[in-house]
C-alpha cells in the first residue's frame, strides 16, 4: 500500500509539471500564435506526453520487464493517443457544445484524462502486478 500511494505522489508531480507544460504551450499557441485551440491542445499534449513518458518509466512505474522499452513506449503512445481522443472531446463538448472557456475546458479535460492515463498505464505498463 505504501508503494501504491507513494507511486500515486510521483504520478502526480509528474502529472502536475506536464499540465503546466501542456497548458502553457495551449496558451501560448492559440493566444499569441493565432493557432486554433483543438490544434494547438494537440500540440501542446504530444509535447506533454513526450516528458511524461521520459518520467514515467524512469520515476514513476516499474515496466514490466520482459518487455522491451520499444514496446513499453509503443503501449505508452497508444495509451496517450487514446488520451489524446478524450482530451479533444471534452474540450470540443465544453468549448463548442457548453460555451465553457477553452482554457477551463482543459482543466476539466485534463482532470479525466489524469485519471484514466494513472489506471491505464499501471495496468498496462506494469502489468498489474502487486
Amino acid at each position: 500500500m505504501k508503494r501504491l500511494i507513494n507511486q500515486i505522489l510521483k504520478f502526480g508531480v509528474v502529472g502536475g509539471t506536464a499540465f503546466l507544460i501542456d497548458y502553457g504551450l495551449l496558451f501560448v499557441l492559440t493566444e499569441f500564435a493565432g493557432i486554433h485551440y483543438l490544434i494547438s491542445g494537440t500540440i501542446s499534449f504530444a509535447a506533454s506526453v513526450i516528458y511524461n513518458y521520459i518520467l514515467s518509466i524512469v520515476w514513476v512505474f516499474d515496466p514490466v520487464g520482459e518487455r522491451s522499452r520499444t514496446k513499453d513506449m509503443a503501449v505508452f503512445l497508444i495509451l496517450s493517443v487514446i488520451g489524446l481522443g478524450i482530451n479533444q472531446a471534452i474540450m470540443w463538448i465544453l468549448v463548442e457544445q457548453a460555451g465553457v472557456y477553452y482554457m477551463l475546458s482543459k482543466i476539466v479535460a485534463t482532470a479525466i484524462v489524469m485519471v484514466y492515463n494513472f489506471i491505464t498505464r499501471k495496468l498496462f505498463l506494469e502489468g498489474g502486478k502487486k
